[in-house]
């Protein structure tokens, strides 16, 4: 065997030995919420499409115009060729959504984030980061060669002690938070998080990829209840509520402005398919109509944690934190065998200890398969 199949093989087996081996599985998913794996119709409760709008026909409408009229793809990076017009559309549209004054549109929420951080912090920069944000966020971190320093888990005292301490030995510092945490579905204390911003001169980012479309009137994190947290960074995604593809950061003109000009993963990424930015149009405009549709998965998403007594849902995610990652695929299987798609969720996604069963709700899904589900899971996991 040559060294580098070795190499890999025994990278393997290592991860099947503690049940952290990955596969890809062919899915087809019929309308939204249906899907079919190895010949099996299952009830997906595992994907992040909350309002359904990947299968929506007005936003399938509007990308195959894009295709008729722009072509499949964009040919080229936007600051070369690739900045096809619908993209100036898109732009606007979300700054008007998140009340900032320009929005930028990166590839994916991955790119956003790997991108955006490098920018604004170097060498001599500081970032202070929720030790549960997401992956990219932590890649962007580390792109930047700044010092990073994680608080804990919503833990506003601990960020303001590490600023205290860590502040004035920093040329410009960053505070980065989830606004929705993706693997346990609660909100960042954002305004707590913006004042202490504030405090310390500490830009506040928030990534937002799964507030957006679904939190706070589908504005996202940053407008729960009546009230407006300015976050100066505004990052989210267009893949998941959006129901499309890419990421954007929503900012003032010239931090938008300083993005289309220095973050590497836009200036060297091809741009977008024009099918994907119309989509995403198509679909801000339904959730701007609909209101009561865009609310819709986070009370469905109540509804199952009040059935088993658990907190109240505040997104449309819901974990059930199983423990060992071998347990977390039994209670899996379990799920699929009564006809429900459930994903487990293990390290390094989740901390050691915390494997568990990520349910997410979305506007479609049945209120009687939602109580079949807690049922389930009362009687047979949590049991």
């Amino acid at each position: 065997m040559h060294s580098l199949d070795a190499f890999a093989q025994e990278k393997l087996d290592q991860l099947e030995s503690r049940s952290l081996r990955r596969g890809l599985t062919d899915t087809f998913r019929e309308d939204g919420i249906f899907v079919e794996r190895g010949g099996k119709r299952l009830l997906s409760f595992s994907c992040n499409d909350y309002l359904n709008l990947t299968q929506h026909p007005a936003i399938k409408a509007a990308a195959k115009a894009a295709i008729d009229r722009y072509g499949a793809g964009s040919g080229a990076s936007r600051l070369i060729t690739g900045n096809h017009p619908l993209y100036a559309e898109l732009e606007t549209r979300l700054a008007q959504v998140k009340q900032t004054e320009a929005a930028v549109v990166f590839g994916s929420g991955y790119l956003a984030n790997s991108g955006i951080i490098p920018v604004l912090i170097g060498p001599d920069g500081l970032i202070v980061i929720d030790e549960l944000a997401h992956n990219c966020l932590f890649a962007g971190t580390q792109l930047s060669r700044g010092r990073v320093l994680k608080f804990r888990h919503n833990d506003v005292a601990h960020a303001r002690e590490l600023l205290a301490e860590h502040r004035a030995a920093h040329d410009h510092a960053l505070i980065v938070t989830d606004g929705v945490f993706s693997m346990d579905g609660d909100l960042a204390p954002l305004e707590a998080l913006q004042a202490l911003g504030e405090e310390y001169d500490a830009w506040l980012m928030s990534d937002d990829a799964h507030g957006i479309g679904v939190i706070g009137g589908g504005r996202g994190s940053s407008f729960m209840g009546n009230a407006h947290v300015p976050v100066p960074l505004q990052m989210g995604t267009l893949s998941k509520a959006i129901g499309a593809y890419g990421g954007y950061l929503c900012a003032s003109a010239p931090v938008i402005e300083l993005m289309r000009n220095r973050a590497r993963t836009l200036v060297y990424s091809t741009g977008l398919p024009p099918s994907a930015v119309a989509a995403a149009i198509a679909a801000l405009d339904l959730i701007e109509r609909e209101p009561a549709y865009a609310a819709a998965p986070v009370q469905k998403a109540k509804v199952f944690t009040a059935s088993l007594g658990l907190p109240d849902a505040q997104s449309p995610i819901v974990p059930i934190v199983i423990g060992e990652a071998d347990a977390a695929l039994s209670a899996s299987r379990l799920l699929m065998e009564e006809g429900f798609l459930v994903a487990p969720i293990r390290p390094p996604t989740v901390p050691q200890g915390t494997a568990r069963l990520r349910l997410t709700f979305t506007a479609q899904h049945p209120m009687d398969e939602i109580e079949r589900l807690a049922d389930i899971v009362r009687t047979r996991i949590l049991a």
